[in-house]
């Protein structure tokens, strides 16, 4: 099947599959009431540093499409413009179509037309070359580049891989050959700290633990498939548990990911350490509901939000939150205690003090 073809399929099953109102793993997190904040709105900083990289929000739009054509170039230049007004990063949807066929380049191209001076993140597949990768960050000027784990994807899609018994040695390969940092991430199933561990020793500059929460990808490949395979519609490790199970074995920046579309759980996952939180499928939605404008709007209502919590944790800025006590309850803290990882160092943290 051609590339374009499966990446429309995509955007239509994902607009089917969304839901709105679930219960999401990070309500496992509570942020601890602070009576006396001592924060002032008007001085709230959003700015992020990550990888040797700035920008200006702590929420940025993960990698969502393009190769799919006019409507995928259209989606990406309406989250550029987004991204532009709102200083948010921005990851584009894998590039290997457009490196494989060049008449798909323009989808992805559009992004760095639309925010010549915005931070942009290329992305490929775990399978891609170190040739392919180099491609990627050049056909749009990256900033950083995605390499994306998607096993179970994979093996769901009726053309997809088969085969990932040499991707560590190719991740290794392609890090040591990119000109820009290299950021790996889940597409929606988790990376546990033993997978942090692994990426960190062959010297990957950041991750995204991608958790479950939000996109199912093999209920999307399953969508396209004659005879579905269920078994992994729940699987995979929550935004929350892979975010500390990240944060527990990888040193460097990690991303947070997994179907957030609460301003609150963006606070929250800052607050358990994350250097920023991906959102892909929520500003999908609001884009093909109501239009570039309502995704304008959508984006600075968040980001307003934001802020109103982060003053009322007492925390002015993105570093600041990780003094903010967090308590670990529920399902994420038996799976995090029975994974052996210490969660009351998160309660027992003291506020930040000026």
């Amino acid at each position: 099947m051609m590339r374009a073809k499966r990446k429309a399929e995509h955007i239509r099953h994902a607009m089917e599959l969304h839901q709105e109102g679930k219960k999401h793993s990070m309500d496992d997190l509570v942020l601890v009431h602070n009576s006396l904040p001592e924060a002032k709105l008007s001085r709230i900083d959003l700015t992020v540093e990550a990888g040797g990289l700035k920008w200006g929000s702590p929420v940025f739009i993960n990698a969502m499409t393009g190769g799919g054509g006019e409507q995928t170039e259209f989606i990406n230049r309406s989250l550029a413009m987004t991204a532009k007004e709102h200083k948010m990063a921005m990851a584009v949807g894998s590039q290997m179509s457009a490196i494989k066929d060049a008449s798909q380049r323009k989808t992805y191209e559009i992004v760095r037309k639309t925010n010549p001076d915005g931070v942009i993140f290329a992305n490929i597949g775990s399978e891609a070359s170190p040739k392919e990768a180099g491609e990627a960050v050049e056909m749009i000027g990256a900033d950083a580049l995605q390499v994306h784990l998607n096993a179970v994807q994979e093996l769901v899609m009726p053309e997809g891989d088969r085969d990932f018994s040499q991707r560590l040695d190719n991740l290794s390969a392609i890090v040591s050959s990119s000109k820009v940092p290299v950021i790996v991430k889940e597409v929606g199933f988790g990376i546990s700290m033993e997978t942090a561990a692994e990426l960190k020793r062959i010297g990957v500059h950041m991750i995204d633990a991608g958790g479950t929460g939000g996109t199912n990808f093999s209920k999307i490949e399953n969508l396209r498939r004659k005879h579905p395979i269920s078994d992994f519609d729940s699987w995979g490790i929550t935004a929350a548990a892979a975010l500390i199970e990240s944060l527990s074995a990888f040193p460097g920046p990690v991303f947070a990911s997994g179907g957030y579309t609460s301003p609150l759980h963006i606070v929250k996952a800052l607050a358990a350490g994350a250097v920023s939180a991906g959102m892909a499928g929520a500003f999908l939605h609001v884009l093909m509901t109501e239009g570039e404008k309502g995704l304008m709007s959508y984006a600075e209502d968040l980001h307003n939000r934001i802020k109103v919590i982060m003053t009322a944790a007492g925390a002015e800025s993105i570093p600041s939150l990780s003094h903010v006590p967090l308590v670990i309850k529920g399902d994420t803290f038996h799976w995090l205690e029975q994974r052996g990882i210490e969660t009351s160092k998160f309660a027992r943290r003291k506020p930040f003090s000026r």
